[in-house]
């Protein structure tokens, strides 16, 4: 940030002595506009010394994706995104067959059991399930009476969300790979950690009279911004993020208006 073109210096009027028309020696003051030298970086030094980034909703050190990141002022966006409680999709790969002690494929093996009696059927049986306890849930941290125009509305909007604190919830869960022993999911969730996430393909596992563990956690889409928007390692650097920046602010603009007026 240093090393691009700095901002004009400002200007201020002083009166400084010139030659009078008239000659002979004499001196008048003239106005005239002149920079500020507070303002030359020899004197104030670097412009930036220090810049506030904060983190949004965390990622640990098993899990990938979309990682939300506030710089300046948009740390104060992070916080009022954090209050929309929007969304967040996931992408969770499991392995049917054992089980460990911290539901990932890395951890200590507990228990191996069979899996050749589990279908697709099945497990979508159990989302099936897992979806609806859910669904009741959200309806009740929502605080909306269901029989309101207000319910209405805001069910055509999607925006029935808990608005304060709750327990993890999952809005939606479907299976999109199936070959056994391994099997993917996609989820939406709010409130969740991905030690959560890790936890429900377990116990699907046990639901299914099986076991099974957790070999991927990648977030796919963190409310507003997607995949798409993510920076890999190799871009991190002014140029794409600035441009990052200005992709995304209509976006945040428009969420923030709708959820929170």
């Amino acid at each position: 940030l240093n090393a691009a073109p700095g901002r004009a210096p400002r200007q201020r009027v002083r009166f400084l002595p010139a030659p009078a028309p008239g000659g002979g020696g004499a001196v008048e003051l003239v106005a005239a506009r002149v920079p500020v030298l507070a303002d030359h970086p020899l004197v104030r030094g670097p412009r930036f010394r220090k810049l506030k980034i904060g983190a949004g909703h965390r990622l640990d050190v098993k899990a990938s994706g979309v990682f939300v990141l506030g710089i300046g002022h948009g740390n104060k966006l992070l916080t009022d995104l954090y209050n929309c409680h929007l969304t967040k999709v996931y992408t969770v790969g499991g392995l049917f067959g054992k089980a460990t002690d911290d539901f990932s494929d890395t951890g200590n093996l507990v228990e191996k059991t069979t899996f050749d009696h589990i279908t697709r059927e099945k497990l979508e049986r159990i989302l099936a399930v897992i979806q609806g306890t859910n669904q009741k849930a959200l309806l009740m941290y929502s605080n909306i009476d269901m029989k309101t125009q207000e319910a209405y509305e805001l069910a055509v909007k999607g925006l029935i969300r808990p608005m304060g604190k709750s327990p993890p919830l999952i809005t939606a869960v479907r299976c999109l790979q199936f070959a056994l022993p391994e099997f993917q999911l996609e989820i939406h969730c709010l409130h969740e950690t991905q030690q959560y996430l890790r936890k429900m393909v377990h116990e699907i596992g046990l639901e299914l009279k099986s076991s099974a563990v957790c070999t991927q956690v990648r977030r796919i889409r963190d409310g507003v911004f997607t995949v798409d928007d993510a920076l890999p390692r190799t871009q991190w650097n002014l140029q794409s993020i600035q441009e990052a920046i200005r992709n995304c602010q209509l976006k945040v603009e428009t969420e923030l208006e709708k959820t929170l007026g």
